[in-house]
């Protein structure tokens, strides 16, 4: 049996999210690959001059090939840091940052996969769409050839502008300065009897007093088995 618990805290402009995995027996068959990634970083100047910098740091996969002893079954466990950096703005700044990672089965996600569009199922306050084409806030997937499908780190519960339960996959941020880190994020798949690879995304969306705007970084995808 494979338990995971996400425990999500926040302190400051930073938020950790650890996900607590039951034991399991390993051996020669299905021996664990560790993979350092080389995260990534991205610039960009909005059009009121603020400029804004993504950095993915510290990331990593770890590749179970197959915790169903099938072909058709993938666990991996990701870890990484997104961090953002704004400057050239005098006013009130600030944003929320959606990281994710994108699951696609034997389909090339190097263009980013799910459409282009993993970002498209958070509504302008972070929250989850119920109705998000591809993109959702669980890490167990089921895809078959040529499907990606997209998912959330951040699956926050709170009360939205109305009193009833909403699911947030952002972490709000105040000032020039903002950061989500992860640990051990599940990445499971069934269902895809060739190649898989994942790829992890970071959005920003950047509020200043001239404008609001969305960047997204692009992490290096990776295979699955």
């Amino acid at each position: 049996m494979n338990i995971r618990k996400t425990v999500a805290r926040a302190a400051g402009t930073g938020l950790a999210a650890t996900a607590a995995l039951g034991l399991f027996s390993t051996g020669a068959a299905n021996a664990d690959t560790f993979i350092p990634l080389p995260g990534g970083e991205i610039t960009q100047t909005l059009s009121d001059g603020t400029v804004v910098t993504v950095r993915l740091v510290g990331e990593s996969a770890n590749i179970n090939p197959s915790m169903g002893s099938t072909p058709v079954h993938r666990n991996a466990w990701a870890s990484g840091s997104a961090q953002v950096h704004i400057s050239g703005t005098n006013g009130n700044v600030g944003g929320k940052i959606v990281p994710g990672y994108v699951v696609g089965c034997q389909v090339n996600i190097s263009g980013g996969g799910a459409n282009g569009g993993a970002t498209y199922g958070v509504d302008t306050q972070g929250a989850v769409k119920p109705d998000a084409t591809g993109a959702t806030s669980g890490a167990n997937l089921t895809l078959g050839p040529g499907q990606s499908k997209a998912f959330y780190v951040l699956d926050q519960e709170a009360a939205d502008d109305f009193g009833s339960e909403a699911h947030y996959a952002r972490n709000k941020f105040k000032g020039s300065d903002g950061s989500v880190t992860w640990a051990d994020e599940t990445i499971g798949l069934t269902g895809c009897g060739g190649y898989a690879q994942a790829r992890a995304f970071v959005t920003v969306q950047v509020e200043t007093d001239n404008v609001m705007s969305n960047v997204t970084l692009w992490g290096q995808p990776f295979s699955l088995g």
